[in-house]
């Protein structure tokens, strides 16, 4: 039966319950946490959809509507709320007193309706902010949430078209939709997407998506894009400008390095001037393994001249009645704090008045400046592995498990490794082993807290093998599109499986905490391992002698580097034709093909090497299989493998051979 209901307009405080509302046993779907949405909404735009309302004893009954009633009644008590008393009007729908299907109505008004889709819902965001000229505060205050819920649905409104459709054909996941959003420019976007999904496979993996969009540039908030950007500016480098200014991107990857590079260096230079050594050089990204082959020179204690020992007479007397006043049990904390980084800055310039380093020391010392946490950090008094005594008598095999002996120059004698081609190398070794720890968890989460409770209550760093800084490790490679994608993958199948449901960005830190507590033990090793996963270092193989903690957790969890990683046609293209020739006959056994191929373009010997490994042939002897299996440069396998000698070389590019100086 159809009934015609009438529109009136009834004062909030005539407003009551109805006892055929049907969430009226739900009294917690009324409570103020669960209805701010809302009241800031009708406290912004009013009541948009009518209340549906029948006469009760003088009052009128709420049917549908209960949670807009109960907004109404919070805007009434809130004294900052304007416009909202008792006897404010509100738009009603009069449900006549002999309607015979009250219920009815009041369950079809709260089912009939479906859930707006998120992607909608982005969109939505998005057309506020440029077709409405709304901003991200007012959008926030209008719907009841906070800032960075609204800029988060923002980008994801913004994402190119075609991917939004794809997301809502279900053909991408709603997550791998959202990791488009890293990169602002639509153009880079629809030209990943259609990368990744050119050879027809429909299942796009987020994590795939943001490692491609992480060579395409660098995010302004990134602390190096902030430590860059005016020097990139100034230099006319192009910017992919987002809607919101934090998200635009550094596009020219090459010029932000060169920029962080040219810094560095100005640093370590001021440094080394300061100081008086002999050389000063510059690391992007500090690397454990290459550091490790330096030595360190240290200041011995020097009598100081007539002023110095005057200088630190007073320190001693200053330190003396600094430590008296820190003793004061009364003492404020941040007055505390006050005396102690006084107490610390005396301290070092007693150091610096006592301590010098000798001439011979400053002879073959030097400085190299890193970027570290955000900030420049100086390596002072380091000595070249060159410069250091011992490297004539090293035996061969350095710290990075590869042989230290570069006397043999000649391509027939021995592969050289460029020295661009060594630090991408150590990049697919890094993520290698991060696929590798995804598979083992327990042993992954056992190091993980070991190295954590080490670092804090032992004092000292167990490894540097793993960066447990709650930061994922920036990758950068000069082919990553090109490279072997089976650690990738493996990786992305792990966070797949990850449980996720705790990180809602709607919830405050303090509630997504609650729901991550509630996880099972074995979903939070999953979590555990799949962050210490993301922060491997990029490295080669590791001495026991520099590192033994992760050298041996190496052979544990990644015997055998090929179950995560396969040379390809982009490994192959950067080696000479004679070295690909001496791999397949010398290292692989194939010294009849070798002879063949040798004839043949370089381009020709890349394809039958990328074929070879991407399925060994059949015609293969048991021997030769076993070796095409095992192969791999041998500075990335853990355990072994033939003793190449492996020189590096510098490039002709003077930007790859930066590229080697910041390894």
């Amino acid at each position: 039966m159809t009934h015609a209901l009438k529109s009136i307009s009834v004062a909030i405080g005539d407003l009551v319950a109805h006892p055929a509302n049907v969430r009226s046993n739900s009294p917690e779907e009324y409570a103020s946490e669960n209805i701010a949405n809302l009241k800031a909404s009708i406290g912004v735009l009013g009541i948009i959809q009518p209340l549906l309302v029948q006469k009760i004893d003088g009052k009128f009954g709420v049917l549908a509507g209960g949670r807009r009633r109960a907004a109404l009644i919070e805007l009434v008590a809130d004294k900052t709320a304007k416009g909202f008393t008792n006897k404010t009007k509100i738009e009603c729908r009069l449900v006549p007193a002999n309607c015979d299907v009250t219920t009815a109505l009041s369950l079809a008004e709260n089912i009939t309706q479906a859930p707006m889709n998120a992607i909608d819902e982005f969109e939505a965001f998005a057309r506020m902010m440029e077709v409405d000229g709304q901003s991200p505060d007012t959008i926030a205050k209008t719907f009841g949430t906070t800032i960075a819920v609204v800029k988060g649905r923002l980008r994801y409104g913004l994402i190119h078209p075609e991917i939004r459709a794809a997301a809502r054909a279900k053909t991408i996941t709603l997550d791998t939709m959202k990791a488009f959003a890293d990169h602002p420019s639509q153009d880079v976007q629809r030209e990943v997407f259609e990368a990744l999904t050119k050879d027809g496979d429909s299942y796009v993996q987020a994590y795939t998506v943001r490692q491609a969009l992480k060579t395409r540039g660098v995010q302004v908030s990134d602390d190096i894009g902030a430590f860059v950007r005016e020097d990139y500016e100034a230099r006319g480098g192009p910017i992919a400008a987002d809607l919101l200014e934090e998200h635009s991107v550094l596009e020219d990857i090459t010029l932000v390095e060169t920029i962080m590079v040219e810094k560095l260096t100005a640093a370590a230079e001021e440094a080394r001037v300061q100081a008086g050594f002999a050389w000063a050089d510059a690391m992007v990204r500090y690397d454990y393994a290459t550091m490790a082959e330096y030595g360190r020179v240290y200041p011995g204690l020097i009598e100081p001249d007539a002023a110095g020992q005057k200088r630190v007479d007073a320190i001693t007397e200053e330190l003396e009645k600094l430590q008296l006043e820190m003793e004061d049990e009364n003492l404020e904390t941040d007055a505390y704090n006050a005396l102690y980084d006084r107490v610390d800055a005396l301290e070092e310039e007693a150091r610096d008045l006592q301590e010098a380093y000798s001439a011979e020391d400053l002879e073959q010392g030097g400085v190299i400046a890193s970027w570290s946490n955000g900030k420049i950090t100086l390596h002072v008094g380091l000595v070249r592995p060159e410069d250091r005594p011992e490297t004539s008598s090293q035996a061969a095999g350095g710290g990075n498990g590869t042989s230290a002996d570069a006397t043999t120059g000649s391509e027939t004698d021995g592969v050289v490794y460029p020295a661009s081609l060594t630090q991408d190398l150590k990049t697919e070794r890094a993520m290698a082993l991060g696929a590798a720890m995804t598979l083992h968890p327990e042993a992954t989460l056992d190091l993980t807290l070991f190295k954590l409770v080490t670092d804090v209550l032992v004092g000292m760093s167990a490894t540097h093998g793993i960066k447990v800084e709650a930061r994922k490790e920036y990758r950068s490679h000069a082919k990553m599109d090109e490279i072997d994608g089976t650690s990738l993958e493996q990786v992305a199948e792990a966070h797949d499986a990850l449980d996720l449901s705790w990180a809602n960005e709607a919830k405050s830190p303090a509630d997504q905490f609650a729901a991550f507590r509630s996880l099972d033990a074995g979903e939070k090793a999953k979590l555990v391992t799949y962050a210490t996963a993301s922060t491997t270092q990029s490295c080669f193989a590791r001495s026991r002698q520099s590192d033994s903690l992760m050298h041996d957790f190496e052979i544990e969890v990644m015997p055998d580097i090929r179950a995560h990683w396969t040379p390809n046609a982009a490994l192959f293209n950067r080696f000479k034709k004679a070295w690909l020739l001496k791999i397949l006959g010398e290292e692989l056994g194939l010294a009849q093909e070798a002879v063949t191929l040798a004839s043949m373009s370089k381009k020709e010997i890349v394809a039958f090497c990328d074929k070879l490994f991407a399925e060994p042939f059949a015609t293969l002897t048991e021997a030769q299989h076993a070796a095409v299996a095992a192969w791999c440069p041998p500075m990335m396998q853990t355990t072994g493998g033939a003793s190449l000698v492996v020189e590096t070389q510098d490039d002709a590019l003077g930007t790859e051979t930066v590229q080697a100086k910041a390894a």
